[in-house]
């Protein structure tokens, strides 16, 4: 029997409007719907350069900073380099890049439209904008029951603990202190898209302390963004048991840090006997699903 054409009508709305406002969404946190990218001197990524013309102009804006005033410096938007997250966008609440983005939302919406028991989580948040674009997915298909994890230190990456993790000896970006964004800032984000609300939970604290106790049942995406060796495998060993059959693991930097948390991969799949396909999104992030 053929749907009325009122129901079809009604059904067509919705996805348009669906489509559209998770466009205009994953495109305001990526930064790309204003095309800025200006560059903000004591900001990323200057924060921890250890170029010292970069030391200098951090230093510079740090102090005009402290001020109440900033320098910015105009940058030619490039919409390919957005798309693929290489060019860093200062003023944007996510740095991943569209095709990471249409990633998650792919992930997402295929758990949904599939039932794929479970929550979704990120381990690794910066400002909150993925986890931000998760609840926005969750939002528009009226799904009450599952969560959003957001789980970092707030306090940015830890300092290499070379003795333990060998792939991350002689890492910096625990000297970047503008990767630490502290957790109030990371909720008013949520705040500001009107999306807070009691399917967000928050994990505060170094992923050893705060992943193996998670009260977290079951998950169906799990989007690990540590950069390190030691922040990828402590993700994978407590998050991945909890994942669902048809499932989606998420790598943001399988490809851009491939020696420390591609590493980490290789080495948990390894001796855990994962023969899933890992499929490339952009040459920095992968993913793979999980299988029976």
């Amino acid at each position: 029997m053929l749907a009325s054409p009122a129901v079809t009508s009604h059904e067509t709305r919705t996805d348009t409007a669906r489509a559209l406002y998770l466009d205009l969404l994953k495109r305001t946190i990526t930064g790309a719907v204003t095309e800025n990218n200006n560059r903000v001197l004591g900001a990323v990524p200057t924060s921890g350069s250890p170029l010292k013309p970069k030391n200098i102009a951090d230093n510079v804006g740090r102090l005009i900073g402290r001020l109440g005033f900033e320098i910015a410096y105009k940058r030619a938007y490039d919409p390919e380099l957005r798309a693929v997250g290489r060019d860093w966008p200062g003023g944007a609440d996510s740095m991943i890049g569209l095709r990471r983005m249409e990633n998650v939302q792919h992930c997402v919406e295929t758990a949904i439209q599939e039932d794929v028991p479970g929550d979704l989580i990120e381990t690794g948040v910066w400002r909150g904008g993925t986890c931000i674009f998760m609840r926005g997915v969750l939002k528009s298909y009226d799904d009450t029951m599952r969560k959003v994890w957001v789980a970092d230190s707030f306090e940015g990456l830890p300092a290499p603990d070379a003795a333990r993790y060998p792939a991350d000896k002689g890492d910096e970006l625990h000297t970047q202190d503008q990767l630490a964004i502290g957790v109030d800032i990371v909720r008013h984000n949520f705040e500001r898209y009107g999306l807070l609300d009691d399917q967000v939970e928050f994990l505060v604290g170094w992923f050893k302390d705060t992943l193996p106790t998670a009260p977290i049942e079951k998950l169906a995406v799990i989007r690990l963004d540590g950069d390190m060796y030691e922040s990828t495998i402590q993700g994978i060993e407590a998050l991945y048991p909890k994942l669902s059959p048809g499932g989606f693991l998420i790598i943001d930097d399988f490809g851009s840090h491939a020696s420390q948390a591609g590493r980490a991969i290789e080495d948990y799949r390894a001796e855990h006997g994962i023969s899933d396909e890992i499929v490339d999104v952009d040459g920095f992030g992968a993913y793979w699903r999980k299988s029976p």
